[in-house]
């Protein structure tokens, strides 16, 4: 794992060292973003991206708060390497889990003069946010930040101009009824084991991702699954996701979307199905396909 000193800005790895703590930035992405090799070379030119103004603030935002680094997606992997690439996104969820804190960019949510400034706020923000204005806001709709919503301890959310808008917790009811999401898993206090497949699959039924195979390499960290990437692979992607879920998970609610055995996308997923966890049976992977070994309780009838 490699972190920006937030007083150097310069790259420091923590491979085989201990990692320290350390702030983490959310966004969506655009098109002006600072890569491993332009913040690593001797051409400063990067500087004038906007995605170096990202940078940049989260490590003004962590030095205020005595956090000495700072890991950001675009500039702290070298994606020219495969297994460098598989090994941060299999590693991402803990990483976000991890983190001190977690700031996320709302590059799309419009400013206000009237936000106070973190710890001068009440026991909840909501009212400088709508439902309405938050959910329409791109970094709900993306595959990717599911993860960065869910894992990390405090989320901080900040609007286009980088003015503080409330925290994780202060908008929790927000995003439950708009996201669907356990409210016990926005607190931090569920345990995402505890809820079934379906369920966690219908967070993600209704977000998007660039490429096809990062629905389900997305999800990894959602379901506690580590497996390589095959960048071209396409749709098999999310079947491979589920033939590994299966695997490891006696859960039946992941084959109630009733399109076939096992979905094509998360999007079958939004309507949850009413299987129960606790009366799962066993059932696994073969070489002719899925094997489950259904034992019937009664007989009408008999």
């Amino acid at each position: 794992m490699r972190l920006i000193n937030t007083k150097t800005m310069q790259l420091e790895d923590f491979t085989v060292r201990k990692i320290p703590a350390y702030a983490i930035l959310s966004h969506t992405w655009t098109e002006e973003e600072v890569t491993f090799q332009e913040i690593t070379g001797q051409d400063d030119s990067f500087t004038t991206k906007a995605g170096f103004a990202k940078i940049l603030r989260t490590c003004v935002l962590a030095r205020a708060k005595n956090i000495k680094y700072a890991w950001v997606d675009t500039c702290c992997i070298d994606k020219t390497s495969s297994a460098e690439l598989t090994e941060a996104i299999n590693s991402m969820f803990r990483w976000y889990k991890n983190a001190s804190i977690c700031y996320a960019y709302l590059s799309d949510l419009p400013s206000r003069k009237d936000i106070k400034e973190p710890g001068n706020h009440g026991s909840g923000n909501d009212a400088t946010i709508g439902d309405d204005e938050l959910r329409a806001c791109r970094w709900f709709r993306r595959g990717w930040t599911l993860q960065e919503l869910i894992a990390p301890k405090t989320v901080q959310f900040y609007d286009q101009n980088w003015a503080f808008r409330g925290t994780k917790a202060d908008f929790a009811d927000n995003i439950c009824r708009f996201a669907h999401i356990d409210p016990l898993v926005l607190q931090g206090g569920g345990q995402l084991t505890k809820l079934s497949i379906a369920e966690r699959m219908t967070w993600a039924s209704s977000r998007e991702t660039t490429r096809i195979e990062d629905t389900a390499y997305c999800l990894l960290g959602i379901f506690d699954i580590n497996m390589p990437l095959l960048y071209g692979e396409g749709e098999k992607a999310f079947t491979r996701l589920q033939q590994e879920i299966v695997k490891n998970n006696s859960d039946l609610s992941i084959f109630g979307c009733f399109y076939s055995v096992l979905a094509e996308a998360p999007a079958q997923f939004a309507t949850p199905s009413d299987w129960d966890i606790l009366s799962s049976v066993e059932h696994s992977v073969t070489n002719r396909g899925i094997k489950i070994y259904w034992r019937p309780t009664s007989i009408v009838g008999a």
